[in-house]
């Protein structure tokens, strides 16, 4: 007989469901582990409550004033499939985007937003010349958004998280601005700005086009990163390497067409050996690219198989808002769908703040001191993968 001070079987509590199920356990522990972002708009990770007021504010007409509504209404529009009807939705972001206060206010809640996620890194991107249309200077758009994101770190470290934010200043390829704002990305290195970006419709607007600001940048020992290999293919990423001398590939998921199959296993191209053999960082976004019709799906998208093969390969947001996203739900999505554990979330952390746009001491302390000891106490504790 069991005595009163010992409960019997029958009255012992049973586990929680993730204490037997490894995949439920991991996805119970992400949301805890520390983040690190390269690809992150700034103008594509609005709140919808915001984007309402600042568009009330103006008078600028949107497609719904719910902020339940509206934060649907762009995911739906951002699925259509292509990557022309994806960046339309871009149109109701910058449109409230265009005052000292709206881009300060937007930067803030971007880093509190992106904190609140445990990310503990970010590289936050935009395009300064997007913002003019209310008489700014471009100057004054990188100040009220470096305003803002200082003002975010402040108060989500008063609130116990801790973040730093990287600038990215982004050219619009179609524009043909980039030695504009390439000289402003220099001007600004020592105010936040760590590297440059172009960005916009890919295809017929190819990284030769902004050739000159790229030399610029490198003979001036400027890191740049290049959206390359979504809307346009292998094409698109060897100019990115090869002419625009690009340390990391904006997305790059379109150079598995230069991988094939046969009954020996993978083939890699030229060009993909020499983006893996130079440890070329790929900033894979799995939601984004499903939308865009880059990936058909996470559970398929090429970002397992290239992380299998060797590739250097991050895991990011894109657009927070058009996606529905978050650093956690995109990792999350990996695990449920394509199989990742907890080694594969603590390699993706740590490629992805080693190949930041942060000084070499900067980037091990961060790997070192946060990134590393948090995913060896997750695997010492009963939550494995």
């Amino acid at each position: 007989m069991t005595s009163p001070s010992e409960p019997s079987v029958a009255d012992a509590p049973s586990d929680p469901p993730e204490a037997t199920d490894p995949v439920a356990a991991l996805v119970a522990l992400i949301p805890t582990l520390p983040k690190v972002v390269l690809h992150d708009h700034l103008d594509g990770g609005l709140r919808p409550a915001t984007i309402i007021e600042l568009a009330a504010e103006i008078g600028y007409e949107l497609p719904a004033t719910d902020p339940v509504e509206l934060g649907r209404w762009f995911v739906e529009a951002a699925s259509s499939g292509t990557l022309e009807r994806y960046l339309e939705t871009f149109d109701h972001t910058v449109a409230v985007m265009q005052t000292e206060d709206g881009l300060r206010r937007v930067a803030r809640e971007s880093v509190l937003d992106l904190a609140a996620d445990g990310v503990v890194y970010a590289e936050q991107r935009y395009a300064p010349e997007q913002h003019l249309q209310k008489g700014l200077s471009l100057q004054q758009v990188v100040d009220a958004v470096q305003a803002g994101f200082a003002e975010g770190i402040s108060e989500a470290a008063a609130q116990g998280r801790s973040i730093r934010v990287g600038t990215l200043i982004t050219a619009m390829r179609h524009a043909d601005r980039g030695d504009e704002i390439a000289a402003l990305a220099l001007e600004n290195r020592d105010n936040g700005v760590v590297g440059f970006d172009i960005a916009g419709a890919e295809a017929g607007f190819p990284p030769s086009r902004q050739a000159a600001a790229f030399t610029t940048l490198a003979n001036a020992d400027f890191p740049a990163t290049v959206h390359a290999g979504e809307a346009a293919g292998v094409e698109s990423i060897a100019e990115a390497v090869h002419v625009a001398h690009a340390c990391r590939i904006g997305h790059g998921v379109r150079l598995v067409e230069d991988i094939t199959t046969d009954g020996l296993g993978d083939r890699l191209g030229t060009l993909a050996h020499w983006v893996r053999d130079r440890r070329i960082p790929l900033e894979l976004c799995p939601s984004s690219n499903v939308q865009t019709g880059a990936a058909e799906s996470v559970a398929t998208h090429p970002v397992t198989r290239l992380r299998n093969l060797g590739f250097a390969v991050t895991v990011n947001t894109d657009n927070r808002l058009q996606s529905g996203t978050s650093m956690t739900r995109e990792l999350t999505l990996l695990v449920q769908e394509a199989g990742w554990d907890l080694v594969d979330l603590r390699d993706v952390a740590v490629t992805a703040a080693a190949h930041s746009f942060l000084h070499h001491d900067e980037r091990s302390a961060l790997i070192d001191q946060v990134i590393r000891p948090a995913y060896m106490a997750a695997r010492g504790g009963r939550h494995r993968a």
